[in-house]
């Protein structure tokens, strides 16, 4: 090759070519470094035929700089690269920077210096190096991410080197990470696990394409039974990837892990520090990383002999990412399989519809685990109609729940109330004046945190200290909380039964895997007895000792008019209700609501899971929404609202009229600001036949828009803010 196509990360360019020095090897999927100008860029090398562009005489193209000392980008990823930049109409080089995600990474083997504290003390004590000290304990990275873990300036950790407080160490990035062993330990699976799990292992084995459908209850080992095939990847030399929906899942699934393997899997997240995304990166794309645990990022990472992707939880709404490239993890995990020639399982307890509809046309094969694992039966579920027995006044809890909470204590038994909102109250207002807290960024109520005395918005992060007297009328000591929040219902708790240990399990609260440990050694020990807890709760974890599950409001995930409200309240309430009873002892659920009579509510009463999920087809189908048809949003947004509202009516003035697809809009979004843009929004809706993404990409592409707007568009959006 004399001259080549890079994919360079700047859309605005578009593909550049470039001359191939005398002595310099590349081949398509190269990471090179090339001139552009007076600076330095890095590119991918692509196959031309794959980038059209206006042809560059040979005599006008400068010559690559270098080739980077990591393995060439695969053709099964480019061609997954490509396959997400067309379904999702993202831009080709926002998805390839996906996989190029650690910079640091592309410049081969290295060392770096680290930090620790050495045991001595510094001459002279301060209150900020007294602080750092403490933070510190156990802790050994670079100073910047040391000075970001203690929270203080990067001159007060470099006094402590020079006072001898902190010592360097010298760490090998690419040290190697120790080796799982498929034979380590070995788990006693049920028939019904046994039979699931060879067929899994067969289709590993095959080396060949092949989705699965893993539709097991609540309890019923899932983990255990994909143990099995990726002992079967790991015999064979193949890597396994895990994707997760939750951090905080995390630590809990690398413990069960470790026990069957001997040894922890590479974990990749967004908390990770620089070095460590780098060493587990370069370690990736080398192929001695044999076992992959991430969340939805994970999914492009440049695996070298991949042999076996398994999305756990693979019906969670967090899998679809809301900025950037909009993709469903869920999905593309499916097409990165197929482009590998891998299986890939989809495991759940209450698949998403698209999914059932899947395995139902069969090109998902679908595998059954019905029963609880080891004799534990499903919990018996009950409703509370807060129409007719409502909580006390001032209170959260109806007296039937309250009730059950007591008699657990009493037992030693542990209890669980749920309710998908953090925070103290959704809304704090004046009593004086009705002035309501709202936030300055974005068209959404400011939601009080006791335990950090904040307000904070749930969307940008804005957050303000409670204010002594009304911003409105000055009035003091006149601000009242409206509405339940988690940390309310565990006041109510404490208030009711002081004697009960409470935890309270956020985001806010776990948003570390080292605090999601802590919780679950905490819950484990039964130092806990009763959790209160948002989503984060529903899934994933295995208390034995808990037996009560109280659904505080039910009726939430119904109100906001979101067109998968239904699917969603009976995934959450279901996974929650999920939790009691895991062990010897059967579990009880009790779900408040003032809507008895929803079909939702009926079918998660009557543990009829099949009745719903028909209900909800046939709905679904009427509709034309997916499965049956396909959905797409158009988002316009501007920090100038004016700008923001012509831009969406030039859109919609100019929609084209196209058999089977439908147009909706423009209209204000119901999160009509967010993070300082004004926002619209258009709805598409086209039956499964119409190529919605050309007809998008071609009326978008024909129009010129202000500096100031943005213009993103939603495949299969989940999200109608």
């Amino acid at each position: 090759m004399n001259r080549v196509r890079l994919l360079v990360f700047n859309a605005a360019l578009g593909p550049l070519d470039y001359r191939v020095p005398d002595g310099m090897t590349v081949e398509p999927g190269s990471v090179v470094v090339a001139p552009l100008g007076p600076r330095q860029i890095i590119g991918i090398v692509w196959e031309e035929e794959r980038l059209p562009t206006e042809p560059v005489p040979d005599s006008k193209l400068r010559p690559l700089l270098e080739v980077l000392p990591v393995p060439p980008i695969r053709s099964e990823l480019r061609r997954l690269i490509e396959w997400t930049a067309d379904y999702y109409c993202a831009p080709l080089t926002a998805v390839a920077r996906m996989v190029i995600s650690s910079g640091g990474a592309l410049r081969g083997p290295a060392t770096i210096t680290e930090y620790r504290l050495s045991g001595g003390m510094p001459e002279r004590m301060t209150p900020k190096r007294e602080l750092a000290m403490a933070a510190l304990e156990g802790e050994q990275a670079t100073i910047r991410e040391l000075a970001e873990i203690a929270g203080v300036s990067d001159a007060v950790l470099r006094g402590l080197v020079n006072q001898g407080a902190l010592e360097p160490v010298v760490v090998d990035c690419d040290r190697p990470y120790p080796r799982a062993n498929a034979g380590h330990a070995t788990v006693d699976l049920s028939e019904e696990q046994q039979a699931v799990s060879a067929r899994l292992v067969e289709a590993v084995e095959a080396e060949e394409f092949a989705p699965f459908l893993l539709d097991g209850v609540t309890g019923s080992g899932k983990t255990e039974t994909y143990f099995e095939p990726m002992a079967a990847a790991l015999r064979a030399d193949r890597q396994v990837l895990v994707l997760l929906p939750e951090i905080a899942l995390t630590e809990n699934f690398l413990r069960r892990f470790e026990e069957r393997f001997g040894a922890p899997p590479i974990v990749w997240h967004s908390s990770l520090k620089s070095t460590e995304r780098r060493r587990a990166w370069r370690a990736i794309a080398s192929g001695e990383a044999q076992v992959v645990v991430g969340a939805r990022s994970a999914l492009f990472l440049p695996y070298a002999n991949l042999g076996l992707i398994v999305v756990d939880e693979a019906h969670e709404i967090s899998f679809k990412q809301d900025d950037g490239v909009r993709y469903n993890a869920r999905d593309v995990a499916v097409m990165r399989a197929r482009f590998e020639k891998i299986p890939v399982v989809l495991a759940s307890a209450t698949p998403a519809l698209e999914s059932l509809q899947m395995a139902e046309s069969g090109i998902y094969e679908k595998l059954d685990l019905p029963s609880r694992y080891g004799g534990a039966t499903l919990p018996e579920i009950r409703l509370l109609n807060l129409t007719e027995e409502p909580p006390e006044k001032g209170r959260w809890l109806a007296p039937e729940l309250a009730r059950e909470l007591f008699a657990r204590l009493e037992r030693g038994e542990q209890s669980l109330l749920f309710l998908n909102r953090r925070g103290y109250a959704p809304l704090t207002l004046c009593r004086n004046c009705g002035y309501r807290f709202e936030c300055s960024n974005c068209s959404a109520w400011l939601v009080e945190h006791r335990f950090s005395q904040r307000l904070a918005c749930h969307h940008c992060g804005h957050e303000e200290r409670v204010p002594e007297a009304c911003p409105e009328c000055a009035e003091p000591d006149c601000l009242v909380a409206c509405g339940p929040g988690v940390e309310r219902i565990a006041d109510e708790v404490a208030e009711i039964m002081p004697e009960a240990r409470v935890a309270v399990v956020t985001s806010d609260t776990l948003n570390s895997p080292e605090k999601a440990a802590a919780f679950v050694a905490q819950a484990e020990a039964k130092a806990i007895d009763v959790i209160v807890g948002t989503q984060l709760v529903t899934k994933g974890f295995h208390f034995p000792e808990l037996t009560l599950v109280g659904v505080v409001d039910a009726d939430l995930g119904l109100e906001g008019g979101d067109l998968r409200a239904a699917e969603r309240t009976y995934q959450q309430v279901a996974q929650v209700a999920g939790r009691a009873g895991r062990g010897a002892k059967p579990g009880t659920v009790l779900i408040q609501t003032r809507h008895p009579d929803a079909p939702v509510i009926e079918a998660l009463a009557a543990g009829d899971r099949d009745a719903f999920y028909e209900a909800e087809t046939e709905a679904r189908r009427h509709a034309g929404a997916p499965p049956f048809g396909r959905w797409a949003a158009i988002i316009v947004s501007s920090e100038d609202e004016n700008e923001a509202r012509e831009a969406a009516r030039m859109i919609g003035g100019t929609q084209p009229r196209v058999k089977d697809i439908a147009i909706l809009g423009p209209a204000p979004a119901p999160m009509s600001l967010l993070r300082g843009r004004y926002r619209y929004r258009l709805l598409i809706n086209a039956r499964r036949s119409a190529q919605v993404q050309d007809v998008i990409r071609d009326w978008l592409g024909k129009l010129e828009f202000p500096r100031g707007v943005r213009v993103s568009v939603d495949i299969d959006p989940y999200s109608f803010v």
